[in-house]
């Protein structure tokens, strides 16, 4: 039987590769994201969906069970990633906006998840949470405590639903180049303890990782992938 499975923020970087991965391995994948989708594979169906919006994520979650049946994975993936502002300007208003999309919305995707997965005797829920949870720098504010609430998440939904099939984990993303990665410099591979910068096909293996059926025994867990940085010590 076909696994279907939903991935927010699929429009680019991370979540396109990983929409893309999934597809090509037989899951049928429902594409989520406020932005325009274009994919050439046919397992992949694309919805328009604005993640602060709560009515927007019910309803597409009941136009996918309705159409398609039960759902077995969600990959939590949609954030914004890239607001950094110094914390003496940053707004309460702009705050919250990040907190709404990366932390709330995956909350709410969670959710409407569970009830869609009911009955089922297996699921996934992975979400990506970022290196930033733990290690930051200045003007992240509202990213990483977004993050950071995001692995939270991740302990308390694993023990919560400890009588469901449903396992739930995050990866923790270093840096994972998107854009440009032939434009990267030796320096830049070089920092990292494996070699390289990351990319998002790193990403999307550790989500089909955690998929396997045989893997039910890994549950509540943080998977760092960062090529080792994190474990670097840095003296300026």
């Amino acid at each position: 039987m076909i696994k279907n499975v939903v991935v927010t923020g699929s429009a680019q970087g991370i979540g396109f590769n990983i929409t893309n991965t999934f597809a090509k391995k037989g899951f049928r994948v429902f594409a989520l994201d406020i932005k325009p989708q274009k994919f050439e594979n046919s397992n992949i169906i694309c919805y328009k969906v604005d993640l602060r919006k709560e009515e927007e994520i019910k309803d597409v979650f009941d136009k996918i069970k309705k159409e398609y049946g039960s759902l077995h994975i969600l990959i939590n993936n949609a954030a914004a990633s890239g607001f950094h502002k110094s914390i003496y300007d940053i707004t309460t208003e702009e705050f919250d906006n990040v907190i709404s999309i990366n932390l709330r919305g995956y909350f709410i995707c969670a959710k409407e998840f569970i009830k869609a997965n009911k009955g089922e005797s297996y699921g996934r829920i992975i979400n990506i949470a970022s290196t930033r949870y733990n290690q930051n720098e200045a003007e992240w504010e509202a990213y990483g405590a977004s993050k950071g609430g995001v692995v939270s998440l991740t302990n308390t939904l694993c023990v919560s639903l400890s009588e469901t099939p449903i396992t739930v984990n995050a990866i923790s993303p270093g840096w994972i180049e998107v854009k440009d990665y032939d434009g990267l410099t030796d320096e830049d591979h070089k920092q990292h303890p494996s070699g390289r910068v990351g990319k998002p096909s790193d990403i999307a293996r550790a989500c089909l990782f955690f998929c396997e059926e045989e893997n039910d025994f890994i549950n509540g867990a943080n998977l760092i992938s960062d090529g080792g940085m994190t474990k670097k010590m840095i003296y300026i």
